[in-house]
C-alpha cells in the first residue's frame, strides 16, 4: 500500500498472460456492494483498440490541461469550468496522457452493472460516489497485485466522458457504466517513496471540526 505508485512509463517487456491471471485471480476478492460482484474487465492487446481507447480519452485531456492553466480544478462538479470551448479545442495533449495507454502491453476496461450496484445516494443533490465501491476496490486490487508481481499502472478515466463511444468500440452492455481504463506493464522506474498527506491532516476525532487523530 506504501509502494503502489501510479506507473506511467513501461518498458517493452510483456505481461504475460500467466502473471495476468493470477493477478486478477487475486484482486477478484475485492469487497462489492451487496457482494453483487457486478465488474467486468476487458483484457486489450490489440494495438489498434488500444491506440482508440487513447484517442477517445483526449477530448477530456484537452479540458482538463485548459483548465490547469487557467488556474481551475479540472472537472470539478463544485466549480464549473470557465474556459472557453474554443480555448478547449485549441489545447494540445500531452504525450504523458495517452502513450500510456499506446504503449502498455496489457489494458484492462474495467465496467460495473449499474443494475446490480446499490447506489444508495442516488438522490442526494451532488454526484453520485457511493456505486463506486462496487468496482474501485476491485481496481486497486488489480494495481496492488501488479506491484507484487513487479509490474505497475495506473487509473485513468479520461474516455468515461465517451462512453457511448467506448460501449461501441468494445460492446459493453447498456446497463454497464465505464468505470477506468487501466494501463499495466513492467515501468521503467520502480518508486518506493510516495508523497501523501500525514494523518493528523485529513483525520479528527468525533466530528468533522475535531482534534486531529494522533497517536
Amino acid at each position: 500500500m506504501r509502494t503502489t505508485f501510479a506507473a506511467r512509463e513501461f518498458t517493452d517487456d510483456p505481461l504475460p498472460d500467466d502473471v495476468l491471471g493470477q493477478i486478477l485471480d487475486n484482486a477478484r476478492f475485492a469487497p462489492t456492494g451487496g457482494n453483487r460482484q457486478g465488474a467486468h474487465i476487458v483484457v486489450v492487446r490489440d494495438p489498434g483498440t488500444k491506440y482508440r481507447l487513447s484517442e477517445l480519452g483526449e477530448p477530456t485531456v484537452r479540458r482538463y490541461v485548459a483548465q490547469k492553466k487557467a488556474g481551475e480544478s479540472p472537472w470539478n462538479p463544485v466549480r464549473p469550468c470557465a474556459v472557453a470551448q474554443d480555448v478547449i479545442d485549441a489545447t494540445r495533449v500531452p504525450d504523458s496522457f495517452v502513450e500510456p495507454i499506446r504503449r502498455a502491453p496489457v489494458v484492462l476496461v474495467v465496467s460495473v452493472d449499474l443494475s446490480v450496484v446499490a447506489a444508495v445516494d442516488q438522490d442526494l443533490n451532488r454526484v453520485g460516489l457511493v456505486s463506486g465501491a462496487s468496482v474501485y476496490p476491485l481496481v486497486w486490487n488489480i494495481l496492488l497485485g501488479a506491484r507484487q508481481a513487479g509490474f505497475g499502472g495506473t487509473i485513468t478515466s479520461m474516455a468515461v466522458p465517451q462512453e457511448g463511444e467506448v460501449r461501441d468500440l468494445l460492446g459493453l452492455p447498456e446497463t454497464h457504466a465505464l468505470a477506468a481504463v487501466v494501463p499495466l506493464g513492467r515501468p521503467v522506474r520502480q518508486l518506493t517513496k510516495l508523497r501523501r498527506h500525514p494523518v493528523d491532516e485529513f483525520v479528527t476525532r468525533e466530528r468533522f471540526d475535531g482534534l486531529p487523530f494522533t497517536v
